[in-house]
């Protein structure tokens, strides 16, 4: 697992104007109207995650570098991004070119303890960062570009809205590929697979929380056919000799499944990002889910979207951060409890988001 990202400054990135030094804890809950800019945010991190391989960042773009400029071109020359991570530190911006991509320019790595800063260059379509991760540190093998780049390529942005019959998570997949569960669960099958054989804990933990959701369900069954593929069969109680199809899973029991690895699994990334888990979950399967949320964030670094005041019922004030959108930007505060003491006494944090006392809903500009 690498290092969880602790403070965070974007300038110019879509509706995110200006977010200055922003500190992400082991638990972010995301709440806002539609259009306030949690979309965007979650995009940044799959941005970010695409620089981190050779051309990754050209093909992101695809050309529309423009669209992701706050206001246009005219009023946002370059995107500007700062990170750190534990000890080290990452700086870049993004300047667009006149063909619609990118420009990565003033890259600097930094090592705070030493004070230490490194010139990665301007003028580059990929970063700087893949060729310095392979310098060595001060007194260790391994330099800060190092532990910054493990970091970034450790994030995982699941999204697992696609349920559909053509979707992955519902069809056949090589048994081979099982080290890690892909970003829209598409090899669910391979991946559970390898839990049962190599972490039968975790894969118990799984199949207890998928049977506290949907309590007809006994067991997966996974057995490569004859090409060696997988696909995400199960077991009903009481009914062992007839085989369940993935197609005979509702669209929020096969989501929770693909929720429920993600949260559960034993090797867990850096930092996981989730964009409205809640989407056709039951109100107690809400209940199950936070559950495994606050779990996990002791393990690794959660960031959830959500529009559920069902779900940010089941955590504390301070793990909600409101997004709203003001004078077309974006902007981001984390809650503190001692502002709603009072009204905790009577009331849930969902209860006071529906009632706009903590504020988050559409705004009309």
């Amino acid at each position: 697992m690498g290092i969880s990202l602790d403070t965070l400054t974007i300038k110019g990135f879509k509706s995110i104007r200006e977010l200055n030094d922003f500190e992400l804890k082991s638990l972010n809950i995301l709440i806002g109207g539609n259009g306030a800019g949690k979309s965007n945010f979650v995009e940044f991190f799959r941005m970010i995650s695409a620089m981190m391989k050779r051309d990754g960042l050209k093909e992101y773009v695809a050309g529309n570098a423009d669209t992701f400029l706050f206001g246009g071109p005219k009023q946002t020359k370059a995107i500007a991004v700062k990170m750190s991570f534990g000890q080290n530190g990452y700086d870049f911006e993004l300047a667009p070119t006149q063909d619609g991509f990118f420009l990565i320019n003033n890259e600097q790595r930094h090592y705070f303890p030493a004070n230490s800063t490194r010139n990665l260059g301007s003028g580059n379509f990929n970063p700087g960062l893949l060729a310095d991760r392979n310098s060595s540190g001060l007194t260790s093998k391994h330099g800060a570009s190092w532990h910054t780049y493990n970091a970034i390529c450790s994030w995982k942005i699941y999204h697992f809205h696609d349920t559909s019959v053509e979707s992955g998570m519902r069809r056949y997949h090589d048994q081979g590929h099982a080290e890690t569960l892909f970003t829209d669960a598409a090899n669910i099958a391979p991946y559970l697979y390898g839990l049962k054989t190599n972490h039968p804990d975790a894969y118990g933990d799984i199949v207890n929380a998928v049977r506290l959701v949907i309590p007809f369900f006994d067991d997966f069954i996974l057995e490569p056919n004859i090409q060696e593929n997988l696909r995400l069969d199960w077991r009903q109680k009481g009914l062992k000799d007839y085989p369940m199809r993935p197609t005979q899973l509702s669209d929020g029991s096969i989501r929770f499944i693909c929720l429920a690895t993600a949260l559960l699994q034993p090797n867990p990334p850096s930092t996981i990002i989730i964009d409205e888990p809640e989407l056709g979950l039951h109100p107690e399967a809400i209940a199950i889910l936070a559950e495994l949320i606050q779990s996990a964030a002791n393990q690794t670094q959660l960031i959830v979207s959500t529009q559920s005041p069902a779900l940010i019922d089941y955590f504390g004030v301070e793990d909600i951060i409101v997004v709203n959108r003001r004078n077309g930007a974006s902007t981001f505060e984390r809650l503190q409890e001692k502002d709603f003491n009072v009204w905790l006494e009577s009331y849930s944090v969902g209860e006071l988001w529906s009632k706009n006392v903590i504020s988050g809903g559409p705004v009309h500009e």
